[in-house]
């Protein structure tokens, strides 16, 4: 191995300076992303680990159930591990379920576990029809941990004791990781009431270099709500239990947090704590006294989120010259491939937008239904502190459906392309009038610096130790000359366009490069950014993700030139990680070369 990579990563590594084609001027550029402190990509397992700061932020969060609390947690983990942040969800229900069996705390009511049974062609349970259980021997785990909205009755001061008792066992095993080496941790519950809070900031008080931060999630929207409910019967508290015994369940529980529930405000406000209220999915943001990094990053993030149906596709440019040649970077036209791949693109976008409208529709639809059809025997459940929100009733369900169906039809489609020119070329075939083409300059490959326009067999010949360090590490390397970059530097700069990706209220089509398609698919499929650079992604493929109430959804297309048309293909299957053997270089060997299907697509692609 070469001297230069013994010395990686501790020292520097040479600099550059001068201006770079991808816009701005660098300065003193060291030559690895990771060689001078930089909050987002710290270096593990060489026994340091570096930020900008020492602090770091304990997120609480506040909200009644069904509130899109979860939600929020997922998205803004998400986030912030793309970003480079070691983040972690401790979720309090989980532990809860664990805590003892419901029978032990509830003393009034009907019993849930005995009542809503389904048929099955098992032996259910003695207390819940989940099958494979001997049904003349106890309940099965999940009856034993399951609690009932009884278990949630601020009167019941025995079952309170242990909700409170769970929440702050969960609370110090959150500590204990962040004194390990992690940097944010999420405390997910409801945390509804003051004196919850109060018992978790006295307990802060103890550390050093830990910051607090509320962030609480109000929801006025009756349609939210109820959708959210629907969703909650679903959930482990309610497995093998008739749905509408378990919406009958949820909803009296939401009555109990209602008659505790406090919002945040002049109690924390007393004691300078950050908070920030979410309202509505971001329609509305109030911020208290936000002063640190960490924590103006999770402010601006959640400034920006909302629930519109909506797809963002991806793809690659059609094949270019330089794909055709093996050479990387540069800014070559298409080829007659690349070409016929933008036509058949635009043909197929046209036709799935028009489906996805239809699928849209009839969601709604549904949703509308079964919100008419529980509305007559469903009391309310909103609190004071949310507003006076009725339940869901016909009018209400028309009122969706009509709502949802102006925004249906609503113009608004954007294709999104890089600035050169065989992105752009991709997009020529899309009828102006109906898309708007926006060119990004973030969106632009990944900068190669003195590699550009070169083969990676000529690299691995013309600069043998830039090839080695590239293969030991690709994430962080940094590929030399005036304006190199890495995938470091690439999540910085699509940090922005990620935010708008979350802003935007209408379907997208990104028209971008391999580099920029494996970041933004790390991000949005929540895949480590270890594994980002491994992600193989040939040309000739869009990438859809819708996304969910419990995540994105990803569907996957392939070209098929033969029929010059797109035939869907197994998500799963198609977004894999490849982890090659690392083979250096030497005097008598070939370098591995990338697959085929990297740089150019075939009949079988």
């Amino acid at each position: 191995m070469s001297e230069r990579l013994r010395r990686l990563p501790y020292e520097n590594l040479g600099t550059t300076e001068g201006s770079s084609p991808m816009g701005g001027v660098f300065f003193d550029t060291p030559r690895f992303a990771n060689s001078v402190p930089f909050f987002r990509f710290q270096r593990f397992g060489h026994g340091e680990v570096r930020t900008d700061s020492d602090h770091k932020l304990v997120v609480v969060m506040v909200g009644l159930p069904a509130r899109g609390k979860s939600y929020i947690v997922k998205k803004l983990k998400r986030y912030l591990s793309w970003l480079g942040f070691q983040t972690k969800i401790f979720n309090v229900g989980d532990r809860r379920r664990l805590a003892g069996s419901a029978n032990e705390y509830e003393t009034a009511g009907e019993d849930l576990q005995r009542v809503g049974r389904k048929d099955s062609g098992e032996a259910p349970c003695s207390g819940c029809s989940s099958p494979g259980a001997d049904a003349q021997t106890a309940e099965c785990a999940q009856c034993e941990t399951r609690h009932s909205s009884v278990f949630f009755d601020p009167d019941n001061k025995k079952a309170r004791q242990i909700r409170e008792q769970v929440a702050l066992e969960v609370f110090e095993d959150l500590l204990r990781w962040l004194q390990a080496g992690g940097q944010i941790a999420i405390h997910d519950a409801t945390n509804s009431t003051i004196e919850r809070r109060h018992a978790l900031i006295s307990r802060l008080k103890c550390e050093t270099d830990v910051n607090l931060m509320f962030v609480e999630s109000i929801c006025t929207d009756r349609d939210i709500i109820n959708r959210n409910i629907k969703l909650k019967t679903h959930s482990p508290d309610y497995v093998g239990i008739d749905p509408e015994v378990a919406e009958a369940d949820f909803r009296a529980r939401l009555r109990n947090y209602e008659r505790a529930y406090r919002s945040v405000g002049a109690a924390e406000e007393k004691l300078d704590v950050q908070y920030c209220k979410i309202i509505d999915v971001g329609k509305k943001v109030i911020a208290y006294n936000i002063q640190g990094f960490l924590e103006s990053q999770v402010v601006f993030y959640l400034m920006n989120m909302n629930l519109e149906p909506r797809v963002i596709y991806i793809t690659r440019h059609g094949e270019s010259e330089d794909n055709a040649a093996g050479r990387i970077g540069g800014d070559a036209s298409l080829s007659a491939n690349g070409s016929k791949y933008a036509r058949a693109l635009a043909r197929f976008i046209d036709r799935r937008r028009l489906e996805f409208a239809v699928e849209v529709e009839e969601y709604n639809r549904l949703v509308a239904q079964t919100i008419c059809s529980t509305a007559s025997s469903t009391p309310g459940t909103c609190s004071e502190a949310e507003g006076a929100a009725s339940p869901g009733s016909a009018a209400d369900a028309l009122r969706l459906e009509q709502s949802l169906l102006q925004r249906r039809v609503q113009p608004g489609f954007e294709v999104w392309t890089s600035m050169l020119k065989r992105t752009m070329e991709t997009a020529e075939f899309f009828d102006a009038q109906r898309y708007r083409i926006k060119n990004i300059r973030s969106l632009n490959e990944i900068y190669a610096g003195k590699c550009e326009g070169m083969t990676y067999q000529e690299i691995a010949q013309k600069f043998p130790d830039e090839f080695e360090a590239r293969q030991l590490d690709k994430f962080y390397y940094r590929y030399p000359g005036i304006g190199g970059e890495s995938y470091a530097d690439v999540v910085m700069r699509l940090q922005q366009v990620i935010v708008e990706l979350e802003r935007i209220r209408h379907s997208v089509l990104l028209v971008t490069h391999r580099a920029m398609a494996r970041t933004l698919l790390a991000y949005l499929m929540d895949i480590p950014t270890t594994h980002m650079p491994s992600m193989e992604l040939p040309l000739g493929y869009i990438y859809a993700c819708e996304p969910r109430p419990f995540g994105n959804f990803l569907r996957v297309w392939r070209y098929d030139p033969l029929r010059d048309d797109f035939e869907e293909i197994d998500a799963p299957s198609a977004l894999k990680i490849r982890y090659p053997q690392v083979s250096l270089p030497t005097a008598t060997s070939a370098p591995p070369l990338p697959s085929p299907a990297e740089t150019a697509y075939s009949a079988k692609n």
